[in-house]
């Protein structure tokens, strides 16, 4: 990781820094998780619009072992955690992102507490246990539509020859 520039490193915090991460003078935080595997522009336009909520988007991005449990399929995920996290970090509309291990970013939440949770549309944001715990303090939670024909694991399909 030498050769990536420390303004994108300084973009990536420690699960641990979120904490102690005086969020004040980035309210409202807006929160929202995902793989982020093979970046498309049906990510960048959610996260476009899940910036536009609020003065800070943190993104938590599933480590490779928490990516693995979700089920994304063999040999996914197919860039590492490290790598996405820069990606990611190096978005205009992301102000810093950190990595977890669990299935759900629910600890994460907790440490940061933010002031919307967003989620994909494919999502029913209802049945969330995140959305409850946002909502516990007051927090808002909601989907955001999906920019249509865009899919990580389309993708890897047509990549590896599977239309």
């Amino acid at each position: 990781m030498a050769d990536i520039p420390q303004s994108l490193l300084d973009r990536i915090l420690a699960p641990s820094e979120i904490a102690r991460r005086d969020w004040q003078g980035g309210r409202p935080l807006v929160f929202t998780n995902g793989v982020f595997d093979l970046l498309h522009a049906g990510h960048v336009v959610y996260l476009t619009a899940a910036r536009a909520l609020g003065a800070t988007l943190l993104v938590g991005v599933n480590s490779d072992s928490s990516a693995r449990q979700l089920g994304k399929g063999q040999g996914r995920p197919i860039n590492a955690e490290r790598d996405r996290a820069v990606v990611i970090a190096a978005l205009q509309s992301v102000s810093y992102v950190t990595l977890f291990e669990e299935t759900t970013p629910c600890e994460l939440i907790r440490r940061c507490r933010p002031d919307v949770y967003v989620k994909g549309g494919d999502y029913d944001i209802e049945l969330l246990e995140e959305t409850r715990l946002v909502r516990s303090w007051g927090g808002r939670s909601l989907a955001i539509p999906l920019l249509q024909g865009y899919s990580s694991s389309a993708l890897v399909q047509r990549i590896r020859g599977h239309d």
